[in-house]
């Protein structure tokens, strides 16, 4: 089960809040957030030495108007068309970043899939599915839970597709 932090065992953010009430499986990850890093998730990927392809960043996109999660890996970038094709949508582009954090309720480099303030759809790049486990933001800047795709898809209710490019 999960490794506890002092944090964590206060309440933790609400992403760690939301896997522990799942009794979903997961292991916390922290490390020392360098707030001059070009990249969150190159810097998480190289600070818990995993491969940038198993840690996946968190971005939220407008689809048609409606706010919509991408998760894809680190290593690449998102494909907007991709993205509005596998919610059924027409037109996507990146949402306004503080509309992003006012709905998720996490700051930007921190947004979790996992425990936002307002639940949005959700599309979970399908190169998640060739891993064991994924790393994914805990909600906050240098913090990272690791589980398994599968879960991950059904705590958020995701649509798996290939919304990812490298």
């Amino acid at each position: 089960m999960a490794k506890k932090s002092k944090k964590q065992q206060s309440g933790g953010t609400p992403a760690t809040v939301a896997l522990t009430a799942a009794g979903t499986a997961y292991t916390l990850h922290a490390y020392e957030h360098d707030p001059a890093s070009p990249s969150y998730g190159e810097e998480a990927a190289k600070a818990l030495g995993v491969s940038p392809d198993r840690v996946f960043k968190t971005l939220v996109a407008e689809v048609d108007g409606e706010l919509t999660v991408a998760v894809v890996p680190v290593a690449g970038s998102l494909d907007l068309k991709a993205l509005a094709a596998a919610v059924g949508g027409k037109r996507a582009v990146m949402a306004d970043p503080a509309a992003a954090e006012r709905t998720t309720g996490y700051v930007r480099g921190g947004i979790s899939p996992l425990g936002q303030r307002k639940r949005l759809r959700t599309v979970l790049d399908s190169s998640a599915d060739g891993h064991a486990t994924i790393c994914v933001s805990a909600g906050r800047r240098g913090l990272e839970v690791e589980l398994s795709p599968t879960d991950l898809t059904a705590l958020t209710a995701a649509v798996l597709a290939p919304i990812g490019r490298v």
